[in-house]
C-alpha cells in the first residue's frame, strides 16, 4: 500500500495541466500566435522594486483579454486601474495590431466603421436637475461656506458648465409636454409608471460626468458612453477604437475617428482609401471632408436627405439649377426646420420662365413657379 501511495503522489507531482489541453484549444492556439513578452519592457516604469510585488503585467493583460473574449464583467477596481493606464493599453493595442499586419490579416485599404453604446456604471436614479447659471453660482457659494466634512458629503464630480441649464425655452416646453404625455399614456400596470422624461439638456450625472443619457428608438433610456470602432474589411480585424459621449451623433464623430485611424495605419505603413458606414455617418460636411482627404466613401444619405429633381442639372458656378428647357432655378434663401434643425437651400424660377413652358403641366402642375429644396 505504501508503494502504491508513493507512486500516486509522484504521478500527481508530475501532472501538467498544459499537457491535458488539446492542440485545437483556442487559447493554446492564441498563445502560439500572441507573444506578450514585450509587455515587461513596456510596463517596467510602472513597477516598483521594493515591497509586495504587483500582478505580473502579462498575466494582467491576459485576464483582461479573457474577460473580453468570455464576456465576463470585470472588477470595478480593474476598470479604474485601466482608465489610468490608457496610454499603455494604446501601445499594447498598436503592437497587437502590428502582429496582425505581419501575419497578413490586415490590408488597410478598406475600413468599415460603426458605433455601439456601452452602459455606464451609473444609475438613472442618480441624475440631478441642471439649474440656471445664477442659481448654481449661489449654490456653490453656500457650499464653500460649509465645513470640509459637509463639503465632502456634497461632492459633485460634474463641472460647473455641465450642471448649468442651457436648454432654450422652446426645448424646455417640449420636455414638459412629453412629461405630460407620458403621464396620460400610463395605465395601472404600465412598466414606466411614475417615470419621467429625462434629457441631457435638463439632467446630468453627478457620479459619472462622462456618462450621457442614450436615446435609441424602442430602447429604455440609460446612462452610456459611445464607442466608435473601425474594422479592416479583409479579415475583420479591429483597427481603431475611441470613446465619445453617448449623446453625440455618429456623423459628428467621423472626422476624429478617421484622424485616429489614419494615424494608426500610417504607423504600420498602411493607408485607408475606402470607407464603409451606415446612414448615421452621413452629412454634407462628412462627404466634403472625405472627398478632400481622397477617400472613396460608401455612406448612404440619411432619410431626411433631399437632392435636386430628376432632369435638372446643378451649376456650381452661379449656384443655380438648369431645367430641361434651359431655364435657371436660382438660389433664394436657407430655411432651418425647427423639428430637426435641418438646413435647406431653396431655389425658384420666375413666373415668366414657367408660363409658356411645354413641360409646365408635368413639372409644376397648377403652381406658377418651380421650387427646389435641397438639404
Amino acid at each position: 500500500m505504501q508503494g502504491r501511495k508513493t507512486f500516486e503522489d509522484e504521478r500527481e507531482l508530475r501532472f501538467s495541466l498544459s499537457a491535458h489541453v488539446p492542440e485545437h484549444n483556442f487559447y493554446r492556439q492564441l498563445k502560439h500566435r500572441l507573444d506578450l513578452e514585450f509587455l515587461y519592457k513596456l510596463t517596467q516604469p510602472y513597477y516598483g522594486r521594493c515591497g509586495q510585488h504587483s500582478i505580473d503585467p502579462v498575466v494582467f493583460f491576459k485576464l483582461c483579454l479573457v474577460g473580453h473574449l468570455e464576456n465576463i464583467v470585470s472588477d470595478r477596481k480593474i476598470i479604474e486601474h485601466c482608465s489610468l493606464r490608457l496610454d499603455l493599453f494604446e501601445e499594447v493595442f498598436t503592437r497587437v495590431l502590428a502582429l496582425c499586419v505581419e501575419a497578413g490579416m490586415v490590408s488597410g485599404h478598406t475600413q468599415v466603421i460603426d458605433s455601439a453604446l456601452i452602459k455606464a456604471n451609473a444609475s438613472m436614479d442618480s441624475l440631478e436637475l441642471k439649474v440656471p447659471r445664477q442659481e448654481l453660482v449661489d449654490h456653490l457659494e453656500r457650499v464653500r461656506a460649509m465645513s470640509p466634512a459637509d463639503r465632502k458629503a456634497m461632492r459633485d464630480k460634474a463641472s460647473q458648465q455641465q450642471r448649468t441649464l442651457t436648454a432654450s425655452r422652446d426645448e424646455l416646453q417640449e420636455i414638459r409636454a412629453r412629461n405630460i404625455k407620458w403621464g396620460q399614456d400610463q395605465h395601472p400596470g404600465a412598466s414606466n409608471k411614475n417615470s419621467r422624461f429625462t434629457s441631457n439638456k435638463t439632467h446630468y450625472s453627478p457620479v459619472d460626468p462622462s456618462a450621457r443619457i442614450a436615446v435609441k428608438p424602442g430602447k429604455a433610456r440609460k446612462l452610456c458612453y459611445l464607442m466608435q470602432l473601425s474594422v479592416d474589411a479583409s479579415r475583420h480585424v479591429i483597427t481603431h477604437v475611441q470613446a465619445d459621449h453617448a449623446d453625440r451623433k455618429d456623423s459628428l464623430c467621423l472626422p476624429a475617428l478617421l484622424g485616429g485611424l489614419t494615424q494608426r495605419l500610417q504607423l504600420l505603413n498602411l493607408r485607408c482609401s475606402t470607407l464603409l458606414a451606415d446612414t448615421g455617418y452621413s452629412s454634407g460636411e462628412n462627404y466634403a471632408f472625405l472627398e478632400q482627404t481622397g477617400i472613396t466613401a460608401f455612406i448612404p444619405p440619411h432619410g431626411t436627405y433631399k437632392g435636386g429633381p430628376e432632369g435638372f442639372a446643378y451649376q456650381q458656378e452661379g449656384d443655380y439649377w438648369l431645367c430641361p428647357e434651359g431655364k435657371k432655378v436660382t438660389f433664394r434663401n436657407v430655411l432651418v426646420e425647427k423639428k430637426n434643425n435641418n438646413r435647406k437651400r431653396t431655389y425658384y424660377t420666375t413666373r415668366k420662365d414657367c408660363r409658356d413652358c411645354p413641360l409646365k403641366e408635368r413639372c409644376i402642375g397648377h403652381l406658377h413657379v418651380k421650387k427646389i429644396e435641397v438639404t
